[in-house]
């Protein structure tokens, strides 16, 4: 435990909380970057235990809210998964209440904090390495998806506001282009001009939505394998992280999954030779992710999805440019141009995706019908009703 966490009145914490009663052990847990969790265990019980965050609220302004929006949508998924026959304490986050009714805690110190009951036996992975793990990611984030199809997104609020929001992105990166506050632009006229000529294209999927052609849905919005829990056996229990679940579009979480899942190198990949797609993973992913969702996506959600592919890694590119531009501010870097080979790696990993695009809209058209024949990915959009 760092020592800042010393600082902490951790029994006093927990004693707010409707835990059993216990002399508790604290150990840290997981690596986020986010928010500050800890493992919360009674050595002599046979509880599990629980898990204790630290909510970051510099990132997140309304705790509230927050918290608000993991009840409504924990009570959606138990109702769910309960009406269908599954274990919704295994399957779902357990939020525990404070001995006031409150799902979460404000210390002396204007720290947030909440508990969960901690899942055992479950694993995590940082990557994905395999087909199955890219079909039961697939699987976990469209089951997800469909499970949370029936409730309303006006229920929600956004957690982080435009997190996903490109037109927003665009407009920070043109605001750091004019103020060229570190002195770097004259560094950067090929990358600028390179994400500018896709602007326009990039701008589609709000768009459609304005126009009530793509539904607003209830999305995960941070849909990287390590928010996957998985068993013993290496089958999907539970998805996790839940902060960012709010109002967007379905294209974005399979965007964002694809973004991490097919890149055969880092993020921040020095060598933009090593970028390259792994194909077979794609595949495997489109397949778990399409069997849960092909009963209530729309032809133009399914349209949609190579949007997504395309948008995210140039999105990314925008926000680490835009950062790099304002001098570093935002991302944490580890050493002088971080940000710089950030957008590299991403830009090319784009320029890839955009090579490969007639491929990969072929794998997803073959995958839909094979779930649900005479659909037609390359359709003219047909305009839907929103939510």
């Amino acid at each position: 435990m760092n020592s800042s966490a010393m600082l902490y009145d951790f029994a006093g914490i927990i004693a707010q909380f409707n835990t059993e009663e216990g002399d508790f052990e604290i150990s840290g847990f997981g690596s986020g970057h986010i928010n500050d969790t800890y493992l919360v265990k009674n050595p002599g019980s046979e509880h599990p235990g629980y898990l204790l965050q630290k909510i970051n609220s510099f990132v997140f302004k309304n705790i509230g809210g927050l918290m608000n929006n993991m009840l409504y949508v924990v009570n959606h998924l138990k109702q769910k998964i309960s009406e269908t026959g599954g274990n919704p304490d295994k399957e779902v986050l357990t939020l525990i209440p404070t001995k006031k009714g409150k799902y979460y805690y404000k210390d002396q110190q204007d720290n947030y904090w909440r508990m969960t009951c901690f899942l055992a036996d479950t694993k995590s992975y940082d990557l994905v390495t395999t087909k199955q793990q890219a079909y039961q990611g697939g699987v976990a984030f469209g089951r997800f998806q469909y499970l949370l199809s029936d409730l309303d997104p006006a229920l929600l609020i956004d957690t982080i506001p435009d997190f996903l929001n490109i037109e927003k992105r665009l407009f920070d990166f043109r605001k750091a282009i004019e103020g060229d506050t570190a002195g770097r632009l004259k560094e950067v006229k090929e990358e600028v001009d390179f994400l500018n000529s896709r602007a326009t294209a990039m701008n589609e999927i709000p768009k459609l939505g304005r126009a009530n052609i793509l539904p607003l849905r209830i999305t995960h919005n941070d849909t990287k394998f390590n928010n996957i829990l998985l068993d013993k056996e290496g089958n999907i229990q539970c998805v996790i992280d839940l902060d960012t679940v709010m109002p967007g579009y379905i294209a974005f979480d399979f965007g964002d999954a694809i973004r991490t899942i097919i890149n055969t190198a880092a993020e921040d990949e020095a060598d933009l030779n090593t970028i390259q797609l792994n194909i077979p993973l794609f595949t495997e992913f489109t397949k778990g992710y399409l069997s849960e969702t092909r009963s209530f996506l729309t032809e133009a959600e399914l349209k949609s999805l190579m949007m997504g592919v395309l948008l995210l890694p140039y999105m990314q590119a925008v926000r680490f440019l835009t950062d790099y531009l304002e001098g570093d501010v935002y991302y944490k870097t580890h050493f002088a141009g971080h940000n710089l080979q950030r957008t590299h790696a991403q830009i090319q990993l784009f320029k890839i995706l955009e090579l490969n695009k007639t491929e990969l809209e072929n794998i997803l058209q073959t995958e839909w019908n094979n779930l649900k024949p005479g659909a037609i990915l390359n359709a003219p959009v047909i305009k839907q009703d929103a939510l």
